[in-house]
């Protein structure tokens, strides 16, 4: 009887730390927003929330100072999209390779790279795509007839977003390929029953059972791309402009706030204020990918029994 009561004090001593790092978990997102909230209302009673959110000049340290945040929004969504076009095929190639088509053995050594692959700190990928991929890949590939060409340009944002992709690959495959391989034995074999080659069995059966898993990883990956900083600094350049052009310097939200957030500025400074302000809509746009991926895993979640 003794035993028992001490197991269920441990039960419950497990229950209660495991509470605990979940408010843990909320106590920090919620520091986050309060840290935000203050100097972002600060920079909203100097800056005109109209110019800040509808204008297209970022020039915060010109005289007259301009803060349109679109150009930097556009920015993060151009290195993003060019990323995630990469990303995405990628990724899910390895992962249905993986899941499908490889051998045990591959299998082995093939996952464990792909994980390497999502160790390797940022910045050795932003020195990758600055001396390699742009000059290597990008320049010859692209001619210069085509949106202005890539000859002669340090920076890049294809650059940025083709490193962008490298390091959010991993995180694709390996969250579809391990929701591909949780999809019952028993559809693979019924398949395969009815006459389905290995393919349609892969894209037909296992794809759309695996789907809010292979959902959740993509809108994983966009919310890491959106956050990156290095490669992005390293890559893209501090050029702040209102385009989608692949081969043209940009300046992301979050290059500005590594550029600016230094000890450079004065604290309670408009630019000190601009970096919060910044850093809200960056937060706003992670939380409502979330909330997206969320709503979409709900909807195409499988329920096997």
């Amino acid at each position: 009887m003794l035993q028992a009561e001490s197991k269920r004090y441990g039960e419950r001593a497990i229950k209660w730390l495991l509470a605990l790092c979940a408010l843990l978990s909320v106590l920090t997102t919620t520091a986050i927003v309060i840290s935000l909230i203050g100097p972002t209302i600060g920079f909203f009673e100097i800056v005109p929330a109209d110019e800040f959110f509808f204008g297209v000049d970022w020039t915060p340290q010109f005289e007259p100072p301009s803060f349109g945040v679109l150009s930097i929004v556009a920015g993060t969504l151009n290195v993003t999209l060019w990323g995630m076009l990469f990303a995405i095929p990628v990724g899910l190639g390895s992962a249905v390779y993986l899941s499908e088509y490889a051998t045990p053995r591959v299998r082995k050594t093939v996952k464990p790279a792909l994980e390497v692959l999502a160790g390797i700190p940022t910045v050795a990928i932003g020195f990758f795509a600055v001396s390699f991929i742009l000059p290597e890949i990008i320049v010859p590939l692209w001619p210069d007839g085509l949106l202005g060409g890539a000859e002669g340009k340090p920076f890049l944002a294809l650059a940025a977003g083709l490193g962008i992709g490298l390091m959010v690959v991993p995180i694709i495959a390996s969250m579809s390929d391990d929701a591909m391989r949780a999809v019952p034995r028993g559809l693979h074999e019924g398949a395969y029953a009815l006459g389905a080659t290995k393919a349609k069995v892969a894209t037909k059966v296992i794809f759309p059972a695996a789907l809010s898993g292979i959902v959740a990883s993509i809108v994983l990956a966009i919310s890491r791309a959106v956050g990156e900083t290095m490669i992005v600094v390293l890559a893209a350049g501090s050029t702040p402009k209102f385009t989608l052009n692949p081969v043209e310097s940009i300046q992301a939200m979050t290059s500005y706030i590594a550029t600016t957030a230094t000890g450079d500025i004065s604290t309670g400074s408009v630019d000190y204020k601009s970096v919060f302000a910044v850093g809200t809509v960056l937060f706003a746009m992670t939380l409502v990918m979330n909330v997206v991926s969320i709503r979409l895993v709900r909807k195409y979640r499988e329920v096997y029994e």
